[in-house]
């Protein structure tokens, strides 16, 4: 009977040692969001060694000057995409292997995985343009030309807001939640895949002639992974809408389920009607890029004409919106430890 019994022994004791560890890497989101609120990526780091985003940004270039042919390069884009997502998964399953055999590794993994949040970077930037505007028009410009493509000295004071406001929305899904999902759901290969992906579709994923086929790929696996985290982020804004004084959640809600789809993405339109609905602005409208003016859609019913009294309340039901996605990370993280 014992020989019989031994097999299952040792298949118990493996079972619960991967429950257990998978408990443990459960803590990887909270404490990452933890480090990079706290720490963001040290300029230092920066200046010595890049960053993770630009180091992919680099492979792109590479891959898009060497592979882009302009029309008919959709196959060339495929296969551009997958040398991406090789060499990151070249990078980081072995990082994230070596994190999990080695005694407290996955504290090690998530201050890598940390590098690939944007929480407080983001904020930083967005208040910097803030501060700006009450300088001047001139510093306000050049402040957001930092964080979005469109022609800074094409904006009056509303645009430079209304573009700082409209940054901290998007990126508040694509910076934060969708990272901070893929993260959850595959460790750090899965988030540094994501960011790949996302990085990829920024930078070859328009709709132009040079990118049109070949950044096909790229903008419609970002437009997937980016499915679920958009409409979670949206349904963050409204939570955290309920919890700040100078927002509405029902707005933000109705103005979310009207209006996301007016957007050219599938996704992107979900955080910022749902940020328009909670404050009561009007976001969107028309943009000049490369100087030519984009008649695009607006989200919202209330003001267009911000300021930087509204970058503040965009700031403020941000940060709402942090901590219930950090309360949310430990809670999934503490349920995963009680039933491992």
């Amino acid at each position: 009977m014992a020989p019989r019994n031994l097999p299952r022994s040792r298949s118990a004791a493996d079972a619960g040692a991967r429950a257990a560890g998978l408990a443990v890497e459960a803590f990887l989101a909270p404490l990452a969001l933890l480090l990079e609120r706290l720490a963001g990526y040290p300029d230092p780091l920066f200046r010595a060694i890049g960053h993770p985003v630009t180091w992919m940004g680099a492979l792109i270039g590479r891959l898009d000057r060497h592979l882009n042919a302009g029309e008919g390069s959709r196959g060339r884009g495929v296969i551009a995409l997958l040398l991406l997502l090789a060499a990151t998964a070249l990078v980081t399953v072995p990082l994230a292997w070596l994190c999990r055999v080695t005694p407290f590794g996955w504290v090690l993994e998530a201050v890598l995985a940390s590098s690939l949040l944007a929480q407080k970077s983001l904020r930083d930037a967005v208040a910097r343009v803030a501060a700006g505007l009450r300088q001047s028009l001139p510093a306000g410009r050049a402040a957001v030309s930092h964080i979005v493509g469109r022609d800074p000295e094409a904006l009056d004071e509303a645009g430079v807001a209304r573009a700082a406001v409209e940054s901290l929305a998007e990126s508040s899904s694509d910076g934060i939640v969708a990272p901070l999902f893929w993260l959850i759901l595959g460790g750090l290969p899965g988030i540094a895949l994501y960011k790949a992906v996302n990085t990829a579709d920024s930078m070859i994923g328009h709709r132009t002639a040079r990118y049109l086929a070949f950044g096909w790929a790229s903008a419609r696996l970002d437009d997937l992974l980016n499915l679920v985290p958009a409409r979670l982020t949206a349904l963050f804004v409204v939570a955290a809408a309920a919890l700040v004084r100078c927002a509405r959640p029902g707005l933000a809600w109705s103005t979310a389920r009207r209006d996301a789809a007016k957007h050219d993405s599938p996704n992107a339109g979900w955080p910022e009607a749902a940020f328009a609905g909670a404050l009561g602005l009007r976001l969107g409208g028309p943009r000049s890029y490369g100087g030519e003016v984009l008649d695009l859609p607006s989200f919202g019913d209330g003001s267009a004409e911000l300021g930087p009294r509204d970058i503040d309340r965009a700031l403020t039901l941000y940060s709402a919106l942090l901590g219930l996605v950090l309360a949310a990370a430990t809670l999934a993280a503490l349920l995963a430890w009680w039933l491992g």
